[in-house]
């Protein structure tokens, strides 16, 4: 097990930043389950744009790009929406830093201090937390545990998160590797989210964002 719990710190605006979004033409639902959806072609779909010393959070080259540069740190951003339940998924490909890192999607995301998160890493760990009154821990375990269904290393892996009702189900590669329970929130926005351990460094690129009705 990652024996490592993270420690979320705010980098500056990195963590805080979330834009009000207007639906273009280009980002308008396929059918009635989807909600929202971004393939990151246009840059003023409303996503953050932080360019700082500590990390990135920004569309690069028809993606998104999360770069943390200090270590023990998490940083998100927003499109700035709001729903109840949702079903969010997400390309996500690491393209620099060291395998230990973690990187994933968030839902049910009120503000800074309180939100939902489905992680995992390029060693292979995954987790399924929570971020209440400005506390983080994990739901259900006490660290993440490994899951050979995460490709390791520098590709891409699937990842998809139901938030429906109080079940937080996590899977991965279109496979299922974790589902647990909590009623704490009930709604609010979707976002991405990145971080490191002990090494800064961690680069993910996000792609074919998702909200579909559960």
């Amino acid at each position: 097990m990652k024996i490592r719990l993270l420690l979320i710190i705010l980098a500056l605006s990195l963590a805080t930043l979330a834009c009000s979004f207007a639906l273009g033409d280009t980002q308008q639902p396929a059918d009635n389950n989807i909600l929202f959806q971004d393939d990151f072609s246009d840059p003023n779909s409303g996503w953050d744009r932080v360019n700082e010393q500590q990390g990135i959070t920004d569309y690069a080259d028809g993606a998104y790009r999360i770069l943390v540069n200090v270590t023990d740190t998490d940083v998100w951003a927003n499109p700035g929406l709001s729903f109840d339940d949702v079903s969010i998924s997400v390309e996500a490909t690491k393209v620099g830093g060291v395998d230990d890192n973690d990187f994933g999607v968030v839902c049910r995301y009120q503000d800074n201090q309180n939100f939902y998160f489905f992680l995992i890493s390029s060693d292979g760990y995954y987790g399924t937390g929570k971020m209440i009154n400005g506390e983080q821990s994990w739901i259900g375990v006490d660290a993440m545990p490994p899951s050979d269904v995460i490709k390791t290393g520098n590709t891409t892996n699937s990842i998809r998160a139901d938030c429906v009702g109080s079940k937080l189900t996590l899977y991965v590669n279109d496979q299922l590797v974790d589902e647990q329970e909590d009623s704490t929130l009930t709604s609010g926005d979707v976002g991405l989210m990145a971080g490191t351990f002990s090494t800064p460094g961690t680069e993910i690129l996000f792609d074919n964002f998702v909200v579909r009705q559960p």
